[in-house]
Parts: structure tokens; sequence; C-alpha cells
């Protein structure tokens, strides 16, 4: 069985990013609810803590009884986590007289204790916290410090109990990936042999163990993600697996024929359906961005129950859903940043029950996993297009012929990053087609037409992720060439916001 770290999570925005740090170790790891570990599992190594948004002292603060986890795996607390640890024991936990933000150096540290082994002489490390532990239990030791924090970190004498008051898991803490190494491997003794190969052979165990002879229905969306799926089912139950792609008339511009032809050298069984009529039908009219999510996500699930319902003896329905859809949904704090037609819930009348094998992994991972499966270079490198699709890129209402203008713009721009080599030096591109009118002069005339915004970001999970900076050269013929050549547009403008405080879509 595949051993694992389990990462209590208490709301941290950088709780998923210690999760891809574990795995990049070659050590699976799951991320759960702070108040939901999995007790009586065999396969747990170690727990990790993470952050929070919350004080220790604060009403609202989450907070979980330990008793049943000390002394039975090695604990690492990180920020919220070391604080938790030391306040629930006797310790002191107070607001800092500056909130704790940005770059720090380790003054001292104990180098011979076995988190710290390997860590360099002041080294940086990432602090983000508006709390700082003022003093620790009787039984805990201080083995870290900076120039303005005691307690940077600690551990509780005789027993495998660690915490730190920065952040390992960010980048900017040179020796963060060391230290979590010294966790993982030293400590909790995991073996590192989580690969794509490994994720490979047990998911396919796993499917064959979960699904038995029941036939399944994918829902492929033509992107890297359902693709991965549908040839992970395909190794796992064959025959029994039913693709249906559905064209609900927001995909990028002939992108239903070209899917469907790629899909050819996967062998596998696709039914393509054109739904696109329905799908306008349902949206007309509608410009709030959440409920165009919902009716778009509404609508693929009814065409699914629909073509399932051709099909005989169908018992799941099996999606492309990953982690980054999972978590932007609905946060542990509750918070929903946006709703994704994957994760939107099965209707109570469907008599389908949910297939998600990827559910727990990172996009690039999910590439890693389809090299592992040998699929085409060109399906497991496409951007990340959303499940929406232009749906999300139509700000305000939808209509047929504002989905012709940006699928003619997105091609110009999409081919054009391809033409240059730009393409794969991107995470994800496409057009946005504002809901304003601008003045322009063509010839000589004068036109009053649509405005639209390239995007264009770079990122590693979609969790963060930055603008491109593409050359000026480039976007001046994009530009010229989408004013040109697409009917309806006299303007180009260029996002370059980050995420956060933006998000990669604009709804």
């Amino acid at each position: 069985m595949q051993e694992k770290i389990i990462i209590l999570d208490f709301g941290s925005q950088t709780t998923q990013l210690i999760g891809r740090r574990v795995r990049e170790l070659n050590t699976y790891c799951e991320i759960v609810p702070y108040n939901k570990f999995p007790y009586g599992d065999e396969t747990v190594k170690g727990v990790i803590l993470s952050g929070s948004p919350f004080s220790v002292y604060d009403e609202k603060a989450f907070k979980v009884d330990l008793s049943e986890i000390r002394g039975k795996y090695p604990i690492l607390g990180i920020c919220y986590g070391a604080q938790y640890i030391a306040y629930t024991n006797g310790g002191t936990v107070e607001p800092a007289e500056t909130r704790e933000y940005g770059r720090a150096h380790l003054a001292s540290f104990c180098k011979e204790n076995a988190l710290l082994k390997g860590v360099k002489d002041n080294s940086q490390v990432w602090m983000s916290h508006g709390d700082t532990i003022t003093s620790i239990p009787a039984n805990f030791k201080t083995i870290a410090s900076t120039d303005k924090v005691a307690v940077a970190a600690y551990q509780v004498e005789n027993e495998q109990v660690w915490g730190v008051q920065f952040h390992p898991e960010v980048f900017h803490s040179e020796d963060g990936t060391q230290l979590l190494e010294n966790f993982i491997v030293n400590i909790c003794h995991c073996k590192q042999n989580w690969s794509p190969a490994s994720f490979v052979e047990s998911t396919v165990a796993e499917l064959k163990q979960q699904l038995g002879n029941d036939k399944v229905v994918l829902a492929l969306s033509g992107g890297v993600d359902s693709s991965v799926v549908g040839v992970l089912l395909n190794k796992a139950i064959g025959k029994n697996l039913t693709c249906v792609f559905v064209d609900h008339g927001l995909l990028r511009k002939n992108e239903f024929r070209n899917v469907l032809k790629d899909y050819e050298c996967l062998g596998l069984n696709v039914i393509g359906v054109d739904a696109s009529d329905k799908f306008y039908k349902e949206l007309a009219g509608v410009t709030d961005p959440e409920k165009k999510r919902k009716i778009i996500g509404k609508g693929f699930i009814d065409v699914f129950d629909e073509e399932a319902h051709k099909l005989k003896d169908v018992k799941w329905l099996a999606q492309g859903t990953i982690y980054p859809d999972i978590i932007e949904s609905l946060s542990i704090t509750g918070t929903v940043i946006k709703s994704h037609h994957n994760v939107g819930g099965l209707p109570e009348k469907m008599n389908l029950k949910l297939c998600e094998p990827l559910r727990l992994l990172f996009k690039d991972e999910v590439r890693r996993v389809g090299r592992e499966l040998g699929m085409p270079e060109h399906l497991i490198t496409r951007h990340p297009f959303p499940g929406p699709g232009l749906g999300v890129r139509i700000l305000g209402d939808i209509t047929p012929e504002k989905v012709r203008i940006l699928q003619d713009a997105d091609d110009i721009f999409i081919q054009g990053l391809r033409d240059w080599g730009l393409y794969d030096k991107v995470w994800q591109a496409g057009v946005i087609l504002l809901p304003v009118q601008s003045v322009g002069v063509m010839g000589d005339e004068r036109t009053y037409e649509n405005a639209v915004a390239l995007r264009s970001v770079t990122s590693t999970d979609a969790m963060t992720a930055d603008w491109a900076h593409l050359p000026y050269e480039f976007l001046g013929k994009i530009s010229n060439d989408i004013i040109n050549k697409v009917k309806g547009v006299n303007r180009v403008t260029y996002d370059i916001s980050s995420k956060p405080p933006a998000t990669i879509e604009w709804e």
C-alpha cells in the first residue's frame, strides 16, 4: 500500500504548496480538513499541520484534539500549526508588535537537530504571521531563532513533534526543501517511492477494484485532465468505458472536430454530442458569472445523464477533476472563490456514481502521468481551458455572434503563440471579450465596435500566476491581425494582472 503524509488543513493559502513540496520529494500526501484525520489508516507515516488565517486564541479558530495523533506519528506544525501546538500545551501566543511578513534569516539554530540538519548558516526563511510565540512550555526547546523571533522553531523534548513559525514550503525559504526532506525522509522514514509510474499502477488497480465490471461514461473536455482520465480508465476497464464529448457551443474555433480526431489515436470509444443550441437557449440574457457557470455545469450533467440513459447499465460518471478545481470551489473556511462545473455535484435524479481519479493531483502531475501513459505530447502540453469554455471569457450575456467574434480572435492569438514559438513558454492563454465598445477608425469610416483583452500567464499549478512578458513585436502583430481580420473588433488590450489578487480567468 502507498505510504503517505497527511497534511491537516487549517485554511492557509499555502497549504496546497506544502502538498506540492511533499510530492516533489517523491512522497505521496493527502490534504484533509483539520478535523478529518484518517484514524486507522496504516499507511500514514507523518503529519503536517498547516497555517491558518485565524489566531489560535480567536473564537473562530480551527481547533482539534491532537492527543490521538501525538506519540503515534511524527508531527510538524507550520506557522499556525506551530503556534497551536505550543498554545494548547501551555505556551503563550500573542500579537506581534509588527506583522512578520517577508524575508528573515536564522540568526541561530541547532544544527544537530534532526529537522535542521543541512540547513545553512544565516539561512533565509519566509515569515507570514501576525502572532508570535512569546513563551513555550517547559518540555519544549527552542531550536532556531531570527533577530526578531526568539522562537522561530522548536521541538518537544523526547517527542517527534516540531514547530516552525516560518513557511518552509515557500520558494523564498532557501533551505525549506531540505527541512521538509529531513522531516519526511529522515524522521518519518518515507521511502520516496511515489512517482507517475507508481500512481498509474496504483490508480489502475484501484479503478479495477472500485468499478469491477460496471460501465462508465466519461465526460471528455478535450483537455489534458479528462484525456488522462480516459486513458487510465481505458487501461483499467477497456470496453466498459464510453466517452462523451459535448460541444456546448463555447469551445475554441473548430475544436469539436479537432478533438474528436485527436482521440482516434488513443483508442477511446467516443460519442460526440452537439448541444450548442441547448446551452445558448439556457444562457440567453444571463450576465452573472456564477449563474453562467452553474447553468453550464448543470447543462453538462443533463447531457451526460441523457447520453448515459441511452447506454445500457451505466453506473458511473467519470470526470477530469483535479485538485485546484476542488480547492477553488470551496475553501476550508467555506468561502467560495468560484464554482467549477466538475465539482458542482450531481442531481439527485441522476443515478450515477462519481469517479474522479485525478482529484488529488496538480496540473503538472497530471501531465507527468500522461507522459507515463505514452500519450501524444501535443495533448499533454495543451493549455488549460475552462470547463465553461468561452462562456467565462465573454463578459456579460452570451450570444452566438459574440462566440463567433471571440473564437476568431482567440484562434489568431493561440496560433500566433505557436507560430512564434511561445505556446510552450506560457501556462495558459486566451482572449476575453469585454462588455464595452470603443470608437475607432477603419479606412475613412468611424467605427464603434468591441474591445478584447489578451490574457497570457506563467504558472506551475494555477494556484498562483504572473502575466507573461510576451514580446512587444508579437503583441503588436496579434493586435493588428485581430483588428484587421475579426469583424466586430476595433481595440485590443493586454491583461498584466497577477494571481493573486486577480484570477487567471476573468469570470
